[in-house]
């Protein structure tokens, strides 16, 4: 049914003349004649009788008006619902604790009335990230593909920030009561993260990060939260992991774990954007100003090679 005959229907209805109808519509009052005879035709039946003061609703006009009018505000609300800037962007972040949506919070905090809808992708690659962004399903995605050649041709991608990374470690653990770490002192000691993904950005991080420091990246066993690893962690003597200066995490007071800073140089996951190359979100615009406007890491810091770039071939 013509959605545009509808509402010359619901409008002349209510206003009682043609050509107020068509006057509000931009319309000619020959064009609302035409639509509204093409309905009756539809519909089978008269939906208005003429008279000297305009136009007056039969009782099957009558009896149409409330459905015809729900249909045309449905129709409104459906195109409200996608256009640009009326609905919140669908933002993918890693985890609702992770850094991403740290940073996300803090930027809805400065700007009061902005509305976010972050989502988790359950992808490890970040390519399918970027498919998702084509696709639609999703505005904007915190993730890296390491390789531009490897970027969906619909998909653009920002430097986001840089994450300095902390040990967590138990009360029992060697380390444990240092204030703050150098790369090298993490030599020798397990270093477990679990769930490191092949094809992931985080598995080329570790890779890369384990090789330029000689370190021990141990990626054993499946990932069962991180409820489990905080367990681990506080019962150990000799278990460490990484996590981001910015992630949230929470634990009991028993455990009595420790995050301690790592320096000269800071060890930092480089995070970016990906956004569509053409018509994205309004809202968008914001944020990419916000994530340049971060401070930068103090001194010396290390990033794995395809931050060293800049991502200047995907900007």
């Amino acid at each position: 049914m013509d959605t545009e005959a509808l509402r010359s229907f619901v409008r002349a209805a209510e206003l009682g003349q043609l050509q107020y109808a068509a006057d509000e519509l931009g319309v000619t009052q020959q064009a609302v004649s035409k639509r509204i005879a093409a309905l009756e035709r539809e519909l089978e039946v008269r939906l208005f009788t003429r008279t000297a003061r305009g136009v007056e609703l039969t009782l099957d006009g009558q009896a149409f008006l409330p459905h015809a009018r729900s249909a045309v505000a449905g129709v409104d609300r459906a195109v409200a619902a996608v256009r640009p800037g009326s609905r919140a962007p669908r933002i993918d972040v890693l985890g609702f604790r992770s850094a991403q949506a740290v940073v996300l919070h803090e930027y809805w905090r400065s700007r009061p009335g902005t509305d976010l809808d972050l989502v988790t992708l359950r992808v490890d690659d970040p390519r399918a990230a970027g498919a998702a962004i084509e696709a639609g399903d999703v505005d904007a995605s915190f993730r890296t593909v390491t390789d531009p050649a490897a970027l969906p041709p619909g998909v653009r991608m920002v430097r986001a920030f840089d994450s300095p990374l902390e040990l967590l470690v138990g009360p029992r653990h060697p380390l444990a009561s240092a204030r703050k770490l150098t790369p090298s002192q993490l030599r020798g000691h397990r270093i477990w993260v679990p769930g490191i993904a092949p094809r992931s950005e985080w598995g080329e991080f570790y890779d890369q990060l384990a090789t330029g420091f000689d370190l021990r990246i141990d990626a054993a066993g499946p990932h069962f939260g991180d409820q489990v690893l905080l367990d681990t962690l506080a019962d150990s003597a000799d278990v460490a992991t990484l996590v981001g200066a910015r992630d949230r995490y929470l634990w009991p007071t028993s455990h009595d774990l420790r995050r301690i800073p790592i320096a000269d140089p800071t060890l930092a996951y480089p995070l970016s954007l990906m956004l569509p190359r053409s018509g994205p979100h309004p809202e968008l615009r914001g944020i990419t100003a916000y994530l340049a406007g971060l401070p930068r890491l103090p001194g010396t810091v290390w990033l794995p090679s395809w931050a060293r770039t800049r991502l200047t071939q995907a900007d």
